[in-house]
């Protein structure tokens, strides 16, 4: 429950409060008044006056449903009392005296000029105000004009407070229906940002899963058909399985760490996890080598520093670039290029030569006719960050990426290692 709702629940309902004022009007009605000093003499009580008070107090209780109604019956029922002389007339030989009666007609006239309309609250003060004090002074032989414009002045004052308080009433609505929607935005732009984190995440995984089970699975291949030739062979391309599955566990385990801690504190994956850099290519590109792919790696250009965002989404096309050619062309020949352009860009190519006659591949022909989510993930990564993403097979053969990346402006040069050759 928001804070918004808290505060409403607080407030009294309005339908006890049209109940009180409906008991206040009636019991006020059920006093017997004191006969005025020189004036004509008031009827003794008896079941009508009974009748008369409760009907000029008991609807109130409903005033909400029916307004204008309530405001004409409680009026009728105060102009009845008066006319069979129950109570005193507002104005008199005595002077000024407003009864309780007369106060329900004023308390039915302020709720509807707070509850209706603006149509219908011009109707109460053109039509409905102006009749009740004409009545007023027909009622009464003497003092007319006194109880008329006594009358006109006690409802207008209640009407009039009444649209006041109906406007305030409306800008707090308003308030409140705009602090609503701007709690409502921001519950939407933090599910949106906790599910842009959960594709991060959902990328961040893709990545380590399909490039270290590619390597596991390339390796274990190599293993198995070493074994009776080579056992030392085989023992070193086990042992380098066991290092690759021990570092993907434990980039998941961090990875799941923070997503369990994240959710714990705040109820979404916030922290950041520490994110490969252009360092770790040379040691992506060493562990690719240990699965059979014969890769080149080159570094042209004077290297510049680049934002976390950026260098991250360099290495995983890197790193993707070269787990598709493994799963799909085998053990054959890539090169990996970072070329370091003088026009504020870096460009990043990984092409290889294509699968080689009688090469077996490591997955299963299904596998390779997949649905292309990491070529979707490259791409979107790259867009994230301002750059291109090109990939096509080659006229001669073999598959190639080409990504193109921004660098900004002021970078100063990093310590980005380049390698030549194999």
């Amino acid at each position: 429950m928001t804070y918004l709702d808290s505060i409403a629940r607080r407030r009294v309902p309005q339908a006890v409060v049209d109940m009180v004022l409906a008991l206040l009007v009636m019991v006020g009605g059920l006093a017997v008044p004191e006969q005025p000093a020189g004036g004509p003499p008031l009827s003794h009580p008896d079941t009508w006056r009974l009748v008369l008070a409760l009907l000029s107090g008991l609807p109130l209780a409903v005033h909400r449903k029916w307004p204008l109604a309530v405001l004409l019956s409680v009026a009728a029922a105060v102009g009845a009392m008066q006319a069979c002389h129950y109570v005193p007339p507002p104005v008199g030989p005595a002077g000024t005296s407003i009864g309780v009666p007369y106060l329900g007609v004023a308390v039915a006239t302020f709720l509807t000029a707070v509850r209706s309309s603006r149509r219908v609250a011009t109707i109460v003060v053109t039509a409905v105000i102006p009749a009740v004090a004409v009545a007023e002074a027909l009622i009464e032989p003497g003092f007319r004009t006194a109880n008329a414009v006594t009358t006109m002045i006690l409802l207008i004052a209640a009407w009039a407070l009444g649209r006041l308080s109906g406007a305030r009433k409306a800008l707090a609505q308003d308030a409140v229906e705009k602090a609503a929607a701007l709690e409502r935005e921001q519950d939407a732009n933090a599910r949106a940002a906790v599910a842009q984190e959960r594709a991060r995440i959902a990328r961040e995984l893709h990545d380590i899963v399909a490039h270290n089970v590619s390597l596991m699975v390339v390796q274990t291949i190599a293993a198995d058909r070493v074994q009776d030739r080579d056992a030392a062979k085989a023992h070193e391309l086990h042992h380098i399985i066991e290092q690759t599955g021990r570092a993907a566990v434990g980039e998941l385990r961090q990875l799941l760490h923070v997503l369990r801690t994240d959710e714990n504190e705040d109820g979404a994956p916030g922290r950041q996890l520490p994110q490969p850099t252009l360092r770790e290519i040379p040691r992506l590109v060493a562990s690719v080598r240990t699965a059979g792919l014969d890769v080149d790696f080159t570094s042209r250009g004077e290297p510049a520093q680049l934002p976390a965002g950026s260098e991250l989404a360099v290495y995983r096309v890197a790193q993707e670039a070269l787990t598709n050619t493994l799963k799909h062309a085998g053990h054959t020949r890539a090169r990996l290029s970072l070329d370091w352009g003088t026009d504020r860009s870096l460009t990043v190519r990984v092409c290889d030569e294509g699968r080689r006659p009688g090469t077996i591949l490591p997955t299963p022909r299904a596998a390779v006719r997949g649905a292309g989510h990491g070529l979707v993930g490259m791409r979107e990564r790259i867009a994230a960050i301002g750059g291109a993403l090109h990939t096509g097979p080659r006229p001669d053969g073999g598959f190639c990426v080409h990504a193109t990346v921004p660098v900004p402006a002021g970078s100063e040069c990093g310590t980005t290692e380049g390698e030549q050759g194999p």
